[in-house]
Parts: structure tokens; sequence; C-alpha cells
């Protein structure tokens, strides 16, 4: 699919990336939590689609990140083949690579499938 046939969502979403702002209180220490209740990607094994609800929970440095191109990342994993354990992970990696926050804590809280729930909980410090 060209850009010109994709829908403008799945154009934002294809061209998405973590945008950041300056902190307006540097120096602060202060807590941020966000709740991403539409996780959606694909179980590389089987290729169900696996949903989640993700929490990111930080302590912004110098930078903080923009709620609109955070949810167009996190969209972009919807046809990705990907374990839970790498989803949290490589959703922190990004996280940090982008706002270098003091502390982060992200959590992947899979819909139980199968009988198996599966929550993954990966953490970063300075």
């Amino acid at each position: 699919m060209t850009n010109q046939e994709m829908k403008y969502g799945e154009r934002d979403i294809a061209e998405g990336k973590l945008i950041t702002f300056p902190n307006p209180r540097v120096g602060r220490r202060y807590d941020i939590n966000i709740t991403l209740p539409e996780f959606t990607c694909k179980c590389p094994f089987s290729g169900y689609p696996d949903f989640a609800t993700i929490y990111v929970s930080y302590v912004p440095d110098e930078r903080v990140v923009e709620l609109k191109a955070l949810k167009l990342y996190i969209n972009s994993y919807r046809d990705r083949y990907i374990s839970h354990e790498e989803s949290a992970n490589q959703i922190l990696d990004d996280f940090v690579a982008a706002c270098d926050p003091l502390e982060v804590t992200v959590k992947a809280d899979f819909t139980p499938r199968g009988n198996v729930h599966t929550v993954v909980e990966v953490r970063h410090q300075k």
C-alpha cells in the first residue's frame, strides 16, 4: 500500500515517532502516569492477536513525552509480530531513547488468552 492509498490514520501511525518537549519543571521530582488501554500486537508464533493495557509511569528529567505521539507510537505495534516480553522491553527502550527520564516503568498487562494471563513489567533508572 502506498502513502496515497493509506488512510490518514494509517499514515500518521506509519510516520509516528515519539516526540518530546521541554519539562516545564526541571529539578522538581514528579510522577507522570499514562494508561494506554488499546494496545494490540500479534503473537510471533501463532499470529493470533494479543491485547494489553500498557501503563507508563515516569519521573521526567529534561524532556516530557507528547501524548498524541505516544498514542500513535503504541498503535504502530498493531500488525507487529512480537512477544509480550519483547514488546514491553522495546517500548521501554524507545521511551528512554526519546525522553531520557530519571526513572520509568512500563507495565504490559495482557488480556488472558488460553487461560494464561501475562503481565510484564520493565524498569529503567538513571
